[in-house]
Formats: C-alpha cells, sequence, structure tokens
C-alpha cells in the first residue's frame, strides 16, 4: 500500500525551463561566452548544477572558466529562480489530494539544494513533507543515496514508496533504489526515451500518476 509519493522537482512539479535558461545565458554573458537556446539547455538538464554548466560551456572551456561561469549562475539563480518558474497544471491539486488521503509527500531533486528549498517553500508550502536537493554530502542521481535518506526520514519502505520524474535518470534513480517509478511525460524530457527505461507506469496527466500511484 503507498505511503509516500516522492517528486523529482525540473521537469516533474515546477516548469523552470525559462528560469534556467535565462541563468545560463547571464553567466555565460558575464564570462564572454556565446548563448545558449532553450533546447540545448533542456537537453542539459538532470545531472546537477554543475554538469549543466560544464555542458553549456564550449567545449573549449577550462575549468576555472567553467568555475566562473557556475558562480555567476549561483548568484543570477538565486535572485531570478522565480521569474518565469510556475507548476505544471494540476500539481497543487495533486499534492493537496495526496496529503488528504494522508500520503506522505516529499521531493528529491539534483538540483543545487538552496534553490529547491527556496522553490518548495514558495510554491508549496505545507503540502511537502520533505525536500532534499543535491550537494556535497551525497552521490546525485542515478545514485539513490537521495532517495533512500528521505525515505528514512519519511519513515517508509520501498514496498511503500512510489518515485516520480520526468528523466530516465529519474527512472533509474528509482529502480537502484527499489521502489516503483511514475514516469511522467509532460516535462523536459522525450517519451519514448522514457518508456525504453521501463518505468513501472508512463502518466501524460495528473490524472493519470494519482490514479497509478493509488492503484
Amino acid at each position: 500500500m503507498t505511503q509516500a509519493v516522492i517528486f523529482d522537482l525540473d521537469g516533474t512539479l515546477l516548469n523552470t525551463l525559462g528560469d534556467l535558461t535565462a541563468a545560463v545565458n547571464h553567466a555565460l554573458s558575464a564570462c564572454g561566452l556565446p548563448h545558449r537556446t532553450e533546447d540545448e539547455v533542456r537537453s542539459f538538464l538532470g545531472d546537477g548544477v554543475k554538469e549543466l554548466i560544464a555542458r553549456s560551456c564550449p567545449a573549449t572551456a577550462d575549468e576555472t572558466t567553467k568555475a566562473a561561469v557556475l558562480q555567476a549562475y549561483l548568484g543570477y539563480y538565486a535572485a531570478h529562480n522565480m521569474d518565469l518558474t510556475a507548476p505544471y497544471e494540476g500539481v497543487l491539486d495533486l499534492l493537496d489530494a495526496l496529503r488528504w488521503l494522508d500520503i506522505r509527500v516529499a521531493v528529491v531533486s539534483n538540483k543545487h539544494d538552496p534553490a529547491v528549498q527556496t522553490l518548495c517553500a514558495h510554491y508549496f508550502g505545507g503540502l511537502l513533507d520533505l525536500a532534499v536537493g543535491g550537494g556535497d554530502s551525497r552521490p546525485l542521481k542515478p545514485a539513490p543515496d537521495s532517495l533512500l535518506y528521505a525515505m528514512a526520514q519519511l519513515g517508509v519502505t520501498a514496498d511503500e514508496t512510489w518515485y516520480v520524474g520526468d528523466s530516465v535518470q529519474d527512472v533509474l534513480t528509482a529502480r537502484n533504489a527499489g521502489v516503483r517509478c511514475a514516469a511522467v511525460t509532460w516535462g523536459f524530457h522525450d517519451r519514448d526515451r522514457l518508456a525504453a527505461a521501463q518505468p513501472t507506469v508512463l502518466a501524460k496527466d495528473v490524472t493519470e500518476l494519482l490514479k497509478a500511484v493509488m492503484g
């Protein structure tokens, strides 16, 4: 029986792509580097902020340059991470329904933890029991460490837990943690690639998602 539903953040609960793209391009400009398109930034997401910046920089950029771009990105994004960001349609009602059903609700993301805490507090308030972002204390997804940490904090077992995300990394994370995975098709990543990764279910909207995790 489901006792907890744990979500990825970017591309799953929040559409953050506009603000991420703006922050990447601000940081690149600050270091005299060319911009990236929104589609390029979309393709770079999923493995944490350091990888986002490394992929956004030209192949010829050295580590000193990448570090400067990262610092410029972090400063800008901290001040502008809610300019264009919004929850996907139906997400707030979904979280509210899960809470009403006495299901524990949490976020586990590779996103830089300070941004995770800020965004979750602003958009979801008391709808979450826990939010866990990326940092230096645990390896990033698809390693299961952060997901297992969240499950321990919530007091739930693998059989009681679903992990919900929009990427192949999320499917692999769930598999590595031994939990069921719902892959949502409204996010940043390709539906066919998600299907090929063999999540427990694919969900095209929050109605399908709620039915799956409570089925």
